[in-house]
């Protein structure tokens, strides 16, 4: 029987975690931050030595390969992200990227030899911390983003996505060369933290998901007029956080009584000047959706459009803007029949499941097989300081992924060169 090195597991997920802007305070890693350059530096270094042809794409995704015996055949990918939230934890994206830096060192312990490739991936920006939408490296890979669209989307300093690119080296203009299809990939598997308390509360040890929920992300812009506290009359005023307000505290009650019982989230609200004694003549602020049903997040969205045009008002002005839309995604049913397989091969507790939280696997599904595997999380907890999946949990997991990847690149012994 297979065995992943927990050691190994905790080495790498400790040595990422000090990648951080926020030491102390969490796991703080934006893309094309110097802290993302010293986490895609300790990434490549340790593709390397697992003997992997190691490459970064035009936008910095990064890949380690392993041939395999069939030429030109597609690919099997395996990974996740290694971005984070601000002030996150160690777990949520680098577990999976660990999980195909494990696989592959199984691979090289085992002797074994993939007749399909193998390749590893590490990807940036899921988590649309800096530039905001979410899953930008998958979408990059998968074609949804243009040049343009990385000269339009800015950080918080006015810092536009191609700009920053380039201060690490990448090009957005290139970022047709980062194009995948299923043409070169024959599947992908992601291995992720639960971020939910599911499987923990049950005493269980892996999610097989089956779907993802559908979700979108808008950007509401209220622009009114600055003036002096003490000095302009109310009546006068075009106050944008008041009419902001009006909008914001409709919000939560659009969602209430639909069946499916979907999301809503205001998770970033920016005021501007922001001063004490002025009058906010900017207010900026995110509205995330999720439902598992598409006709749901359509039904939304027009009800706050209509909020949006209702909400007319003096020297205001309103706009709304999309960051990300994202349909309901069903993973493979074939892939799911292999972790299936595998959780019963190696006596694993699973359940199947349904993500209430986007991934990478989402994107990917888009146009290859697709899998995506939960390991539990201490509490439920997740984007925090004390998210937590112990050691051990997370090599089940593993190990339930290093089977499906065998099984999926159809790797053999290479000393006597018969099928696993």
């Amino acid at each position: 029987m297979f065995k992943a090195n927990k050691h190994r597991i905790q080495t790498h997920i400790e040595s990422l975690a000090r990648f951080t802007a926020t030491p102390g305070h969490g796991t703080t890693r934006l893309s094309y931050s110097k802290e993302d350059a010293a986490a895609r530096h300790y990434i490549k270094q340790e593709m390397n030595k697992l003997g992997l042809a190691v490459r970064e794409d035009a936008v910095g995704n990064i890949y380690g390969r392993l041939d395999g015996a069939l030429k030109n055949a597609p690919a099997v990918i395996i990974g996740s992200h290694f971005d984070s939230v601000p002030n996150g934890g160690s777990f949520d994206g680098p577990a999976g990227v660990v999980t195909g830096l494990e696989v592959a060192a199984l691979f090289q312990e085992y002797g074994l030899e993939p007749q399909y490739p193998l390749e590893v991936i590490a990807m940036i920006e899921e988590e649309g911390s800096r530039f905001g939408g979410g899953v930008l490296g998958s979408r990059m890979i998968a074609g949804q983003i243009s040049p343009a669209d990385l000269t339009e989307m800015k950080d918080s300093a006015g810092l536009s996505a191609a700009e920053a690119m380039e201060k690490l080296g990448f090009n957005a203009a290139d970022i047709g060369s980062a194009l995948r299809t299923g043409n070169d990939v024959k599947a992908f598997l992601e291995l992720h933290i639960e971020q939910g308390p599911l499987l923990e509360e049950a005493a269980q040890d892996v999610g097989i998901v089956q779907m993802i929920v559908g979700m979108t992300e808008i950007r509401i812009t209220v622009k009114g007029k600055s003036g002096h506290a003490g000095t302009t009359p109310m009546e006068g005023r075009a106050d944008a956080l008041a009419a902001a307000v009006s909008i914001l505290k409709e919000l939560p009650g659009m969602v209430l009584g639909e069946a499916d019982r979907p999301v809503l989230t205001v998770g970033k609200l920016d005021v501007l000047p922001n001063g004490a004694n002025v009058i906010p003549n900017q207010v900026v602020f995110t509205v995330d959706i999720r439902s598992a049903n598409s006709g749901t997040i359509q039904r939304i969205l027009r009800k706050i459009g209509q909020l949006v045009t209702d909400a007319e008002m003096p020297g205001i002005a309103f706009s709304t803007e999309e960051l990300l839309y994202a349909d309901p995604v069903e993973m493979s049913a074939d892939i799911q029949s292999l972790l299936i397989e595998n959780c019963e091969k190696l006596s694993l507790r699973y359940r199947k499941m349904v993500s209430g939280a986007g991934h990478d696997a989402m994107i990917f599904a888009g146009f290859t097989d697709t899998g995506l595997i939960f390991v539990p999380s201490k509490d439920g907890i997740s984007h925090t300081p004390e998210e937590w999946t112990d050691y051990a949990q997370l090599q089940k997991g593993i190990e339930v992924a290093f089977e499906t990847i065998v099984q999926l690149t159809e790797a053999k012994k290479k000393s006597s060169n018969t099928e696993m």
